[in-house]
């Protein structure tokens, strides 16, 4: 009886000792802010209800929280970085910490709320903004439609009448529509478009072949901060067209600059990929789309 009563009291002192441990280990405070990287990211207009959190660890408002829910905001959510928040965007992430007056970019808080546009883009503001995968990609303002003019009796032809609707990819419309693709690569198919599975192509190679721009465009995002998708370049077309190039050896160009059809812009590489080859996409309002519709055939 004697042994029991002993272990009795032990295994009370035992108990004691692990809700205490437990008290203790209590976490604080709002989670930091680390890349955990998506490319399925909502802005913050989107996001029904008020904000998740309002102030920071010492009860004071966040930064920005006045402006959450408006157009043109972001609101930071766990994972995020000023460089993923600004290829989520299009923007140069150097722009967004201007506009946000941010002293250290690597410091952003959880619930904080940035200036995406420029601040004097008001008719940026008032344009729906496409998204891609979720993200937001630049807006643009409305263009005001073109109504023909009656031809004069000199006239050689009358200007084509505006229509409605965009030209599909296959009628060889102008404009936005009239991008004049390429292969990004030369290998070989490996994986075709499956919206569900596979928002792209992927095509095999050897490690430091070229990858192409499949046409004219600037550099909105290179880096590696998108989990999935390694060493990533994506290109903005024009207000319409996105393309990415995933799992790159070596990026051959930088955030903003103006890129050719056909230019080399990557190495082929496996980075966060079972094996070398190219993933490509092609983005129309920023939503993937099949790029059989528009590579020519070969």
């Amino acid at each position: 009886m004697q042994g029991f009563g002993n272990r009795s009291w032990f295994a009370g002192v035992t108990l004691a000792f692990v809700l205490v441990i437990a008290g203790c280990s209590t976490p604080r405070g709002p989670a930091p802010v680390e890349d955990r990287g998506t490319m399925t990211r909502a802005p913050a207009a989107t996001v029904p209800g008020g904000p998740p959190i309002t102030t920071d660890a010492n009860g004071k408002p966040l930064p920005g929280i006045e402006n959450y829910g408006k157009p043109g905001y972001y609101a930071v959510r766990p994972g995020d970085t000023i460089r993923r928040i600004g290829a989520d965007t299009g923007q140069r992430w150097q722009d967004i910490v201007r506009w946000n007056n941010i002293e250290n970019p690597d410091l952003i808080e959880v619930g904080q709320v940035l200036r995406v546009i420029p601040p004097t883009g008001t008719a940026v503001a008032a344009a729906p903004a496409p998204s891609f995968d979720g993200a937001v990609t630049k807006a643009v303002p409305p263009q005001p439609a073109v109504v023909p003019s009656t031809p004069s009796s000199g006239a050689a032809k009358s200007p084509a009448p505006v229509t409605a609707s965009p030209a599909s990819p296959s009628s060889g419309g102008s404009g936005d529509e009239d991008v004049g693709w390429i292969w990004p690569a030369s290998g070989t198919l490996i994986a075709g478009f499956d919206e569900a599975k596979n928002k792209g192509y992927d095509i095999a190679g050897k490690a430091g072949d070229p990858v192409l721009a499949a046409a004219d465009g600037r550099v909105v995002y290179a880096g590696a901060g998108l989990r999935g998708y390694g060493n990533l370049i994506i290109l903005k077309h024009n207000n319409t067209y996105l393309t990415a190039y995933a799992h790159n050896q070596t990026l051959l160009v930088k955030e903003d600059q103006s890129v050719q059809k056909g230019q080399k812009i990557a190495e082929m590489g496996n980075s966060d990929a079972d094996r070398v080859k190219l993933h490509f996409e092609i983005r129309r309002q920023g939503k993937p789309v099949d790029p059989s519709r528009y590579l020519p055939s070969r």
